[in-house]
């Protein structure tokens, strides 16, 4: 953070922020799972079985954004949290960016649905357009959500001190191992997967994501929209094959941009934006 972004945001947002981050996070998180976990009929009893639509779920995936929003209010005012919402509005990113977004990424679902071999067999799940369209906009409002703290808060952070590329594999196991809980709950979308390739693909996006992030000069926008292209509920289930592509992408992306993501120096260090949004 430079002289004037100090100057004019009061406190500066530190490495050691994290820390609060994380136990917010996680106390959110995983004290919402764990009372259904532990105290099951109790919990269902006051407030209905978890499902991924339960306000509670909402509750539990927005820890993360709760725990940034907390932190930059508290250091920096209301001034600093709008300015912080300015990553909202950086769009500009490479065209090729642009392509995997809104092409390549379908294209990894149908292609690892055309792998497990379900690709012909699976029918459109929706038999209706209110239907379609209900299932979009809760995708956007969860999943997508989440990049407020893990990108927006938690990645400039972490590369004060760390190369782009150790970062995205922070971020990544982190963020795979703060889905466990979910696992282990029923009427979750998690319960019916497999939570070793999860885990694998959560570290496999995170790659790709961080350096999206860094490309758009700090655009939690695009981060945001990179996750639901992930969780589009119009892509035909692929697991765990779209895993297993998803680290080939990585792996692209690594040597693509190698120099850039074992280093440091055009990394976004800056939770809050200066009036030129996206600098360093």
């Amino acid at each position: 953070m430079n002289t004037r972004d100090s100057a004019a945001t009061g406190k500066q947002i530190t490495v050691k922020s994290l820390v609060p981050f994380l136990i917010m996070t996680f106390g959110i998180t995983w004290g919402i799972l764990a009372l259904y976990i532990f105290l099951t009929d109790q919990m269902t009893a006051l407030f209905g079985q978890l499902t991924g639509d339960h306000p509670l779920f909402f509750l539990a995936v927005y820890a993360p954004a709760i725990a940034a929003f907390t932190i930059i209010l508290h250091k920096t005012g209301v001034g600093g949290l709008k300015r912080y919402l300015t990553r909202l509005l950086l769009w500009r990113c490479s065209k090729y960016w642009y392509a995997f977004l809104l092409v390549g990424l379908p294209l990894v679902f149908y292609g690892g649905a055309a792998m497990k071999g379900t690709l012909s067999s699976e029918p459109f799940p929706f038999s209706s357009f209110g239907g379609l369209v209900a299932a979009i906009a809760l995708s956007v409002i969860k999943g997508p959500v989440e990049e407020f703290g893990w990108r927006g808060f938690a990645q400039p952070l972490l590369q004060r001190k760390f190369a782009p590329v150790w970062v995205a594999m922070i971020i990544g196991i982190v963020w795979g191992f703060w889905h466990l809980p979910a696992f282990l709950l029923s009427g979750t979308q998690q319960s019916a997967w497999s939570f070793g390739p999860f885990f694998a693909g959560t570290i496999a996006i995170s790659l790709i994501v961080t350096q999206l992030f860094n490309a758009s000069r700090g655009s939690i926008l695009l981060a945001a929209f990179m996750h639901f292209q992930l969780m589009n509920p119009i892509w035909p289930d692929a697991q765990p094959y779209d895993t297993y592509i998803l680290i080939i992408v990585a792996v692209i992306v690594i040597g693509l941009n190698r120099k850039k993501m074992f280093s440091r120096v055009s990394s976004i260090t800056q939770v809050i934006p200066d009036s030129k949004a996206g600098d360093h």
